[in-house]
């Protein structure tokens, strides 16, 4: 496991492979960086499913209003919902989105992030200046790399716990 320099600002993120510790940059993105921190904290992502798994691309989750039912008829509508709080402004910064960073899904409106977010399989540069970057993996990459595939996958990988490195003993 990389080493934690900043547990307040360390999400530890266990799937079926292994841990991936992901360095929020909160300096960056604080607002997004805050809400991860929340909603790992209300334990709202355990369960969540991998809703959007595109090769080569990257890895989608988060919707902790759908993400964590079970089987098809509620994951089907994985993708379409948030949390109860309310969407947050862009945090549009000059970070790129390479490979193992963490960009907040929206909807074509630029201020509708809410608790999705994606892990970058590669470089996709493309998606610069209009997806707020606010984490980059640190450790555990090739557990990322590893998430079954699919929109949405017939047997979704789910996040397993997600929680703030300063929360865990």
């Amino acid at each position: 496991m990389a080493e934690i320099k900043d547990p307040e600002n360390t999400i530890i993120l266990t799937l079926k492979d292994g841990e991936v510790v992901i360095e929020l940059l909160s300096a960056v993105a604080p607002k997004h960086a805050e809400r991860m921190k929340v909603l790992a904290r209300a334990k709202a992502y355990d369960n969540v499913a991998f809703h959007r798994v595109i090769e080569g691309f990257m890895a989608q989750t988060g919707d902790v209003a759908n993400g964590n039912m079970e089987k098809d008829f509620n994951l089907r509508r994985a993708g379409t919902g948030g949390s109860d709080l309310p969407d947050l402004p862009a945090e549009f910064s000059k970070l790129p989105h390479d490979r193992g960073t963490l960009g907040a899904a929206r909807s074509s409106n630029p201020h509708s992030a809410n608790s999705q977010f994606f892990i970058n399989f590669g470089d996709n540069h493309f998606l610069n200046g209009q997806y707020t970057v606010y984490g980059r993996v640190i450790s555990g990459m090739e557990h990322v790399d590893k998430i079954t595939r699919g929109e949405p996958p017939a047997n979704p990988d789910r996040m397993i716990t997600v929680r703030v490195a300063a929360d865990v003993a």
